[in-house]
């Protein structure tokens, strides 16, 4: 009998027959790739609660270019629709609480007569950090009579000028009793829950009436950031009988201007600070006040551009300054300037902070309200001082 060595068999082997089989690859056609990107979208809802927008973050922004172009091309939606598990090749315009009611996506008016309409069983909860599984809800407002004169009184005062639509300026004016407009509904704050930490943020459970017959319990922080985006608040001020508190008047003495500056300063030690402004104050016209800026160690030798400015009366201008100092002092610039004559100086009016913040601190220091507040300036925010 003749005996044949392992490397003997395998190396006599004409066929083929021994060696390692390959998996063969099916190549993708057009619908498969069509498909799979699709998928892509659809794994992209489930995880999100909503359908790719044009945001900053480039692999959401290149999901919605995707479902933009299959959305014009009546072909691909014929290939993607029996995989359109929710609805996204249909764009649908909500402009109203009825659109919502019409358009059921997810058959969340039918089963049961306990189900909520308005509980959204396909969007994953935002967790807060204290309320882990508390998620704010909208819902019919069950005693919503006890509300209705209360908007038709407002709409009314709307209408012949005693309350007017003005700019949503900070939080600080989310308060009970007031009024606002969020993408062109009417709402009220009929109360503000007790102050919570959420995240390391000062934040409160609100009570909301919207002129639509319903309410919503959401958080005082989410409701200013859908103001700034999509709202207006209604004065809270009947000021055709308050004889004038609130415009200037001959009574009223103009003191001058409070002004925030940016630096165009080429130095890469200013340059690469963010958020570096100068709030000061003038008793003349800005653009005189610094025309010579270039030259001057408090306007850090170099040119700056205005940012804003606030026409102030019967302010005191002394105490304006020793306020921000204090106020914004842990964020003041700490830097050394040499002036033309090589004298050193240390400017006391630059300040490391977001410019919304100085915003809502120059609205408070007009109102008088600043000293309920303080800076903290690890969360960039400004915080109610509790009793």
């Amino acid at each position: 009998m003749v005996e044949f060595s392992l490397d003997e068999i395998l190396n006599d082997d004409p066929l083929n027959l021994l060696s390692e089989a390959k998996a063969r690859v099916k190549s993708l056609n057009e619908d498969d790739r069509l498909l799979a990107t699709f998928e892509e979208i659809n794994a992209f809802f489930e995880q999100n609660g909503h359908e790719p927008q044009k945001s900053a973050n480039m692999s959401e922004r290149t999901l919605h270019s995707r479902l933009e172009g299959i959305r014009k091309n009546p072909e691909k939606i014929e290939v993607l629709k029996s995989y359109d598990r929710y609805n996204l090749l249909k764009k649908i315009e909500i402009n109203s609480i009825d659109d919502i009611l019409n358009d059921d996506v997810f058959g969340l008016l039918g089963g049961d007569a306990q189900d909520d309409i308005f509980t959204l069983i396909h969007v994953p909860k935002y967790k807060e950090t204290t309320m882990p599984e508390y998620v704010a809800t909208r819902k019919p407002c069950k005693n919503f009579k006890n509300y209705e004169n209360l908007f038709i009184k407002s709409q009314e005062e709307l209408r012949v000028g005693k309350r007017k639509l003005v700019k949503f300026q900070n939080e600080q004016q989310i308060k009970k009793g007031y009024y606002f407009i969020l993408k062109g509904v009417l709402l009220y704050v009929a109360d503000v829950g007790e102050q919570i930490k959420t995240g390391g943020k000062t934040n409160a459970r609100l009570k909301l009436i919207f002129e639509n017959g319903t309410e919503s319990d959401m958080l005082l922080r989410s409701l200013s950031a859908e103001l700034y985006k999509h709202g207006k608040r209604v004065s809270e001020y009947d000021e055709s009988n308050l004889e004038g508190l609130y415009e200037v008047n001959a009574k009223d003495e103009k003191s001058g201007y409070i002004y925030i500056l940016e630096s165009l300063s080429r130095n890469e030690k200013i340059s690469s600070i963010k958020n570096l402004y100068k709030i000061g104050y003038s008793t003349i016209e800005v653009k005189e006040r610094i025309k010579n800026a270039m030259n001057e160690p408090t306007y850090l030798m170099a040119s700056v551009r205005i940012v804003s400015i606030y026409e102030t009366y019967n302010m005191n201008t002394q105490k304006f300054e020793q306020l921000i100092h204090k106020f914004f002092g842990e964020v003041c610039l700490n830097i050394d300037i040499f002036g033309a004559n090589k004298k050193r100086f240390t400017p006391r009016e630059w300040f490391i902070v977001p410019f919304d913040v100085i915003e809502q601190v120059a609205q408070l220091i007009i109102t008088g309200e600043i000293v309920n507040y303080r800076y903290d300036s690890k969360t960039e925010e400004l915080v109610l001082i509790l009793d």
